[in-house]
This record gives C-alpha cells, sequence and structure tokens, in this order.
C-alpha cells in the first residue's frame, strides 16, 4: 500500500566528530565560576566512571559540589556536574585519591600564564602548608592527572608516560614531578601596540587559522575561529586595513575578557565560546548567573553520550551486517540443494522404467535401486532443508527488527541518554545469544535474566500502554503478560516493536487507540512516512511461531487502521517525566 512520505529527518551528528576541546579561555572562565564556590572546601569523595574521568565531590558551606576532571584525548576536561551516581569507586586511582586526600581542604586553585595546567592544592585546614597537590593537564592527546605528595613526587597517575613514549618528558610514580615543556609562541598582552600587534603575525605568510597560534600562547582552533570569523581561511598579507582593525578589536575583547574574568558562556552550531567581543552582547547566552561551569558540564556530557551511543550503534549494525552476510550465504545455499532435490521425481521415474523392461539384466535392475535409493535421500534431504531455510529466515527476520530497534533508540531525543545506553546494552547482550552459538554457560546466564523492561505510559482514559523495544520485551507483552481482552498493535509488513493496550482493566475509547496505533508506527522502520497502516488484533489471536525467535507471531483477522508517527513524537516528548517510566524488574 504506497505510503506518502515526510521530508527525512536532520542529519544525525556523526560519531567521529570531534568535540571542542577545552583552552585555555574555556579553563580561565571555568576555574573563574567554581573558586567562589570551591575555596575552602573539604574533599570528600572520589570515583573512576572510566579509564580517562575522576568525578571529586567537594563539601562547602554552600553545599556538595562535583567536578569532573577528563584526561581522555579528545575531550580533556575540567567542568562541575551534578551529583554523580556511584560508579567507578573501587578503582585503583580512586581508591589512592580517597586515601591520600581524606579530610583534606582545598585551599587553592591555581592555573598560570597560558598554561592549561590546574593544580588543585590541598591541606590539612585552610592556612596549613600545602601537603598534597592534584595537578591535571589539559593538553589533547598528552592530558594527564597526577597526584603530588609534600615534595612534588608523583603518587598516583592517570596514565604512565614511558621512557619510550616521550624523550622529553616520561613519567611514572615515585618520579618528581616536571611541569610540561613552555609554550612556544608570544604571550598576549593587552599593553601591545596595534602595529607591533600586526608585524607580528604578518611575519609569518600564513592564513590566519595557523598564523594565530604559531605568533601567540593560547589560541586554540576555537579561539583563532571566533576571533577571525569568515576571515580565517584568509592569508595575513591578504587583510585589509579595515579587517586587521576588526580583527585588533576582537582580540582586545578576548584579552579584556580574560583579565577582568567576565565570562559567559555562548552556545552555537559549532559549539561554545565564553567570551564576547560585544560586553553587551547577552540575548544567546547560557550559565550567566554563576553556574558556567555547570552548563559546560551538561554540554560536554550531552555530546559524549551522543558519541558514545552512535558509535555504539554503528558498531551493533556492523555485526548485523557480518550476521546478515552469513546467514544470506547460508540460505543460498540450502535453497540450492533444496533445488537440487527436486530431481527425485526424475529418478523415480527412471528406475520405474528400467524395472518395468520386458527382461531386465542384473546391470538395470541394481541401476534401478541404486536411483531408489537417491529418490528416496532426496526427499528425506527436502524435508530437513525446509526447515533449515525456514531457520535463516526467521534468523534474517530478527535481524532485520534489531535494525529498527537501533533506529528507534537513536532517534528518541525524548528519552534520557542514560536509559537509551542501557537499552542499546541490553539489545547487543540479547542479539549476542540470540544469533551466536549457546554453550552451557551462556544457557545459564540467559536463564538468570530479570523481568524484561518495556516502555509504558498512560493513555488518555488511564490505560497501560506497553511499547517493547527489544525482541524479548516484545514477547513479553505479547504472549507472556498478555490477558483476554488486550489489542495488540504492529505496522504493517514493516519490522519494528509490538505495542500493547492493556484494555483489559478497563474500556479503550478512540483516543487510545489513536495512540496505541501512532506509537506502533513511531516505533517502526516506516517512521520517516507521514502516515503508516498498523494492524490491531486481540492479544487472544496471537501465536507463537515454533522454532521462529522471540517476539515473532503470526495472528489471524485483524483490523487495519492508521497512525501518525509525528504525532507519536510530539507526545513522546511533551510527556512530563513522571508519566514516562521505564518499567524495573
Amino acid at each position: 500500500m504506497a505510503q506518502q512520505s515526510r521530508k527525512p529527518p536532520e542529519r544525525r551528528v556523526s560519531s567521529t566528530a570531534r568535540l571542542q576541546l577545552m583552552d585555555l579561555t574555556t579553563l580561565r572562565a571555568v576555574l573563574s565560576d567554581l573558586r567562589p564556590k570551591l575555596l575552602p572546601s573539604r574533599f570528600e569523595k572520589a570515583q573512576q566512571p572510566d579509564p580517562a574521568t575522576l568525578q571529586l565531590g567537594f563539601r562547602s558551606l554552600q553545599g556538595m559540589l562535583w567536578l569532573e576532571l577528563s584526561w581522555q584525548a579528545d575531550a580533556p576536561r575540567l567542568v562541575q556536574i551534578p551529583p554523580a551516581p556511584r560508579q567507578g569507586a573501587g578503582s585503583t586511582l580512586s581508591q589512592q585519591i580517597q586515601h591520600s586526600l581524606r579530610q583534606m581542604a582545598l585551599i587553592e586553585l591555581v592555573q598560570t600564564g597560558f598554561e592549561r595546567v590546574v593544580e588543585f592544592r590541598m591541606a590539612p585546614r585552610p592556612g596549613d602548608a600545602v601537603q598534597r597537590v592534584l595537578v591535571l593537564e589539559l593538553m589533547g592527546r598528552h592530558s594527564n592527572l597526577l597526584l603530588l605528595g609534600e615534595q612534588r613526587q608523583v603518587v598516583a597517575l592517570g596514565r604512565q608516560v614511558r621512557d619510550h613514549q616521550s624523550r622529553v618528558r616520561p613519567i611514572g610514580t615515585g618520579d618528581a614531578y616536571l611541569p610540561p615543556p613552555p609554550l612556544q609562541g608570544q604571550a598576549p598582552s593587552s599593553t601591545e601596540g596595534f602595529e607591533r600587534w600586526r608585524e607580528r603575525l604578518r611575519l609569518l605568510p600564513l592564513p590566519l587559522r595557523k598564523a594565530l597560534p604559531q605568533a601567540y600562547q593560547g589560541i586554540s582552533p576555537p579561539l583563532a575561529r571566533q576571533l577571525a570569523g569568515e576571515r580565517l581561511a584568509t592569508s595575513v598579507e591578504q587583510l585589509e586595513q579595515s579587517a586587521w582593525c576588526e580583527l585588533h578589536r576582537h582580540w582586545q575583547a578576548w584579552l579584556a575578557c580574560l583579565e577582568t574574568e567576565q565570562f559567559r558562556l555562548f552556545l552555537d552550531e559549532e559549539g561554545y565560546r565564553v567570551w564576547s567581543s560585544h560586553p553587551d552582547q547577552s540575548g544567546d547566552a547560557e550559565g550567566n548567573e554563576g553556574n558556567l561551569a555547570l552548563a559546560l558540564g551538561h554540554w560536554y556530557r550531552a555530546r559524549i553520550d551522543q558519541r558514545d551511543l552512535q558509535r555504539a550503534c554503528d558498531e551493533l549494525r556492523q555485526r548485523l551486517s557480518r550476521w546478515r552476510s552469513k546467514e544470506d550465504l547460508a540460505l543460498e545455499d540450502q535453497r540450492r540443494r533444496l533445488a537440487a532435490c527436486a530431481d527425485s521425481t526424475d529418478l523415480q521415474q527412471q528406475a520405474d522404467a528400467l524395472l518395468c523392461l520386458p527382461a531386465p539384466n542384473r546391470d538395470e535392475v541394481d541401476l534401478a535401486q541404486k536411483l531408489y535409493r537417491r529418490a528416496r535421500k532426496l526427499r528425506r534431504s527436502s524435508t530437513v532443508l525446509e526447515e533449515r531455510i525456514l531457520h535463516h529466515d526467521s534468523r534474517l527476520q530478527l535481524i532485520n527488527g534489531s535494525e529498527a530497534f537501533i533506529d528507534d533508540l537513536q532517534a528518541a531525543a525524548w528519552q534520557p541518554m542514560a536509559a537509551r545506553l542501557e537499552a542499546l546494552s541490553d539489545l547487543r547482550r540479547e542479539l549476542d545469544e540470540l544469533l551466536n552459538p549457546v554453550g552451557r554457560q551462556e544457557r545459564k546466564q540467559r536463564q538468570q535474566q530479570g523481568t524484561p523492561q518495556p516502555l509504558e505510559l498512560t493513555s488518555p482514559s488511564g490505560l497501560l500502554l506497553q511499547v517493547g523495544r527489544n525482541h524479548r520485551q516484545n514477547d513479553w507483552i505479547s504472549l507472556r503478560q498478555a490477558r483476554s481482552g488486550d489489542l495488540w498493535f504492529h505496522a504493517q509488513e514493516c519490522p519494528g516493536s509490538h505495542v500493547v493496550l492493556k484494555s483489559s482493566a478497563g474500556l479503550a475509547d478512540d483516543d487510545d487507540l489513536q495512540l496505541a496505533c501512532d506509537l506502533a508506527s513511531y516505533f517502526s522502520r516506516a517512521r520517516g512516512n507521514v502516515r503508516v497502516a498498523i494492524v490491531m488484533v486481540p492479544t487472544d489471536h496471537l501465536q507463537r511461531i515454533a522454532g521462529a525467535g522471540p517476539g515473532t507471531v503470526r495472528h489471524s483477522g485483524g483490523e487495519v487502521r492508521w497512525g501518525d508517527p509525528l504525532r507519536a513524537e510530539t507526545r513522546l516528548s511533551s510527556l512530563e517525566a513522571s508519566s514516562l517510566a521505564i518499567r524495573k524488574g
């Protein structure tokens, strides 16, 4: 049935897209925001959620404040985060820091010059001598975290740097701490005159995006873009006087922000910036009321989670593609073998003809017996081959349905990212069990699985609606938990989620049925269509297909209705957190 298609969805951010690195300007802005809230404060908690990230909890007079320090190569950062869930408290690094900094006070946050190095200086109490220093170096792939003792020797660190990894600055536990090599270029200064500043840049016959960071310290690619704007790729030799004046005005505005520490967070499509060339610009500013560090924490977390989700989806799609290729080859082989079995009738007729001769000799009788045996073998093989073909078809349907679930999770912007990542992990584990050979240990682990957790929400008249987000959830809501009177919805002839309206608990009205149809259309591979044909069937009419994967059903009868994916997406986006719950096992 023809279905009108709407405009394709906007292109998602690539999983390989680089995050904006935290540069000197951003680091200064974060420290300016954190110092009034953190100094002084008492260290309380350290945990390591991943190998290159540490979360620290400090208690000040204003309450508990959490920081995230990351030396991840493509996203080194120092930001404030909301209260962190307990995770990674048992890692070696977190335990070392927990033991070394116990009951100590944070008395200084030190960053000097244009270095992207921050020192958290700790003492038993404010006014005492510094006994521990936590050093965070934000230098791209050379980023690191180090815990220093009273004599500034390395007590613990995020990653060891061996001699073969760096001739300039190898560092390990027990070594004396050496600061990074000095920066190249001139330190920017607001007292430098216009002509001297321009001549320094014109000494390098390069585009501005290269001349600025080579001539001066503290100039990152995002900052160069913010300073030069559309002239970023223009060579310094081609700039006119008016362009030089505008660039110098931006330069002075940036330096003024550094000196006065009047930072604001501005978000745009390419990233963010923490300074403005127009002091009165505030319309698109974010986090300007003492929450800049926290707003940056949310910004980084949202994009890192989105990147992790994209990477996990791409990886799972690649695995599905390999599984599909394997199943296609096996299916083609079985079909070829089945086609060869069609010769059994001809063999039977040939044998009959030999035995019907007036006086068959010994050789003709032996040949006829061989033909009979060959024909019987082919007939027996046909039954086995047909079962194998059904098996491979079922696995291919499982793979197609899994791709629909992946598309659903990528498009579910209405759902918290943590829940989407967890659902994707559940789907990955499920596919490993369904598509990989199952041994005794894996079978035991499968039996220990908890209760499936489908998406649940409330219909307009107060009835429960369940949506399966993977194969086991589909099976659970449609066959195991369904009661007489419940209604089942699914996109017609299209992979997607099962939707069950629990109308056994009350009378469903038209709005309930329409919402169920809309959800079934949204959670299907036909999501991009304006209208989607939906089959509505009482759950009593569903039947499990023997030998097929979980969630594969056949039905008798049913009514075809129409669903609107966009309407379902709008409703999901507008639901309050209390109305949209994930069932807990």
